[in-house]
């Protein structure tokens, strides 16, 4: 990564405000977050990361962005790594977003899928950057729609996250009215009903719903502990953050954890590259499949 050709401000900060905020500083939270998140920060992004962690040094009482970025390089903070993770990613979401990836699930992959359940067998589908829980909330529906008795059978959905606060969100299952907007007013009404205590605006997900769905704490460049294969893989508008070599390993990393035939949905400005083209064949827009033989 470059260095910027100079800095801006007084005292050399990069942003004006209440903390000095030096290129160094910038060069060393955008190493950190590579480093463990695969996160590529372009340098124009230096006001957005000084915002956005000028709170976390405000409620830790530290004075400059230097102490911080020192506390963050102590290998005993792990919690305020993650907390600095989750700031500085971003979590865009909603209910059944591209939603022809959804009509592709429901028509193409799941028909099979449905039968080879309906006879015993497995049907495993991963959301790999599952943010609040709305995207496999989605394909719950979906498959719900294609076999109501899902949850009797051997269907499991795994929803993981870099972000704990994601994480815990997607495991509450409770949206407000705008989140629930998009989707379909007869699913609405089937699969999202209003909490036990504290109704206002808020919806909460049906039980058949929460029962599909595991949420986890997962790091995609990091160890991925599953053992089983999936059929489906959503990763949709999160390797756009890595940097080219990072998406090629994450999109290679893929392809073994898929069964046979196997589907990946990815987000619509993202394109599979690299020795992974190779082993995924487009079968729709930004929709993968292993090739035949793999």
């Amino acid at each position: 990564m470059s260095s910027f050709p100079e800095s801006r401000g007084k005292n050399g900060s990069l942003v004006e405000g209440e903390f000095l905020f030096t290129n160094e500083d910038f060069q060393q939270i955008a190493q950190i977050l590579h480093a463990h998140a695969g996160i590529a920060l372009a340098e124009g992004k230096a006001a957005l990361v000084y915002s956005r962690l000028a709170k976390r040094l405000r409620s830790l009482g530290l004075r400059s962005f230097r102490e911080y970025c020192a506390l963050v390089e102590d290998s005993n903070e792990v919690d305020e790594r993650q907390a600095m993770m989750a700031a500085l990613t971003t979590n865009v979401t909603r209910y059944f977003r591209e939603p022809h990836h959804f009509d592709h699930l429901r028509d193409v992959v799941l028909p099979p899928l449905v039968d080879r359940a309906r006879k015993g067998g497995k049907i495993r589908l991963w959301s790999a950057a599952c943010s609040n829980g709305q995207e496999p909330y989605s394909m719950a529906i979906t498959v719900l729609a294609a076999l109501p008795e899902a949850a009797n059978l051997d269907v499991k959905i795994l929803a993981t996250d870099i972000d704990p606060n994601m994480v815990a969100e997607g495991r509450a299952g409770i949206y407000r009215e705008e989140a629930i907007a998009p989707v379909p007013v007869d699913l609405r009404r089937r699969w999202f009903k209003k909490p036990a205590t504290g109704t206002g605006d808020r919806w909460e997900v049906a039980d058949e719903l929460r029962a599909l769905v595991a949420f986890r704490e997962l790091n995609l460049i990091g160890d991925w502990p599953m053992k089983g294969k999936f059929d489906v893989i959503f990763c949709r508008n999160v390797v756009i953050y890595f940097d080219e070599p990072t998406q090629e390993r994450i999109w290679s990393r893929f392809a073994p954890m898929l069964n046979p035939g196997g589907t990946l949905y990815i987000g619509h400005s993202e394109r599979v590259t690299g020795p992974a083209t190779q082993i995924f064949e487009t079968t729709g827009l930004t929709t993968y499949a292993l090739r035949s033989g793999r």
